[in-house]
């Protein structure tokens, strides 16, 4: 038993090729045999003097891990697109940027991504083509915006991007089926879209230290959702009512009167534009008013209590100015408001505000 215990041990160790904090400028493999070369599964390189990512490392075809992080990297070589089975690729606090990366970077087998740390002011369109990637960390960089390509990252699990310049959340985020944890933190954020409420894998949401005032209504749906952070934000702290509202268009009191009276229409009796205009029809959220909008609504700030302790300002919609809130403007009734009496405790287990 020792000596299948040694020989497993021994195996391991023939995988892991450990270089790091040996003050390196270049990567010279002349002193590894062929056999290692092909044995080596992990490649540890971090915390060295290395400018550029070497072409040596191609030689390791079966390198499944790579670390290059705290290093002086500015460019990462064509080569790398020859490791078809590397999995996870660790390249913090560097100087890379998004003209580092070579242009087929994208072909990878990438699941894990981390670039966290570096000169980043644009999310590299080849990270969107990972099509296996379930976890992308840019947390650090310079980053002032989340491209609409995101959404081709159909596996991700885990997107890190706090610590940036990011000032809005694009709708196409809520296109990832499998994201479990989203951390958004330390940005200038200044609002969520409602989209968000698609996510239905999300268990955390950071967004601590950001510019909210406020949440939107459909938050309430994310019914996975553990962990809320939300500190570090100047949301509202007492019970404010703001209303804004722009006067419905002919078109929209027409699409109003359609659809709040149910007449009926098919599609042989309107063009295709006011056929996909009337689809956009959304429901007042006021239970006792019977109406829709489209484009002309009222916009309210409502406090909502999560497992009786913090109370959350949200946004809600409302279809005219005489239309009546759900809630009232006394704190004492707003708090016992028909939508905070049917959020169970359960349904988020932390929110961080303090």
């Amino acid at each position: 038993m020792e000596n299948l215990e040694g020989a497993a041990a021994a195996a391991a160790c023939d995988s892991v090729l450990d270089f790091s904090r040996l003050s390196l400028n270049t990567f010279n493999v002349d002193s590894v045999s062929d056999e290692r070369k092909r044995d080596t599964k992990q490649l540890y390189l971090n915390y060295n003097r290395l400018a550029s990512l070497p072409s040596t490392v191609s030689l390791f075809c079966n390198l499944e891990f790579l670390d290059i992080s705290n290093n002086g990297l500015s460019a990462i070589c064509e080569d790398i697109t020859r490791l078809t089975r590397l999995k996870t690729l660790i390249a913090k606090n560097n100087r890379l940027d998004e003209f580092s990366l070579p242009k087929e970077f994208g072909s990878l087998q990438l699941e894990v991504l981390n670039f966290s740390g570096n000169r980043f002011e644009e999310i590299p369109l080849q990270c969107t083509k990972l099509q296996r990637l379930q976890s992308l960390s840019l947390g650090g960089n310079r980053l002032k915006s989340i491209p609409a390509e995101v959404e081709n990252l159909t596996s991700l699990e885990l997107l890190y991007l706090g610590g940036n310049l990011i000032s809005a959340i694009p709708p196409e985020v809520a296109n990832l089926p499998c994201l479990s944890y989203l951390v958004l933190c330390d940005n200038r954020i200044q609002s969520v879209p409602p989209q968000l409420t698609r996510l239905h894998s999300l268990r955390s949401l950071s967004l601590h230290n950001n510019l909210l005032t406020y949440l939107p209504r459909e938050i309430l749906c994310l019914v996975h959702l553990q962990e809320l952070s939300l500190r570090g934000n100047p949301l509202v702290v007492r019970f404010v009512k703001e209303m804004t509202y722009d006067p419905p268009s002919l078109l929209e009191l027409a699409g109003r009167t359609v659809k709040s009276r149910n007449i009926p229409y098919f599609p042989c009796d309107l063009p295709s534009n006011l056929l996909r205009y009337l689809d956009l029809a959304s429901k007042c959220p006021n239970p006792k008013c019977a109406g829709v909008y489209f484009d002309s609504c009222v916009r309210q700030i409502k406090f909502v209590d999560f497992c009786g302790k913090y109370r959350l300002p949200l946004m809600h919609y409302l279809c005219s100015p005489e239309c009546t809130s759900p809630c009232s403007s006394n704190p004492q009734s707003d708090a016992e408001s028909e939508d905070e009496n049917t959020v169970p405790a359960y349904r988020l287990q932390k929110v961080l505000l303090g």
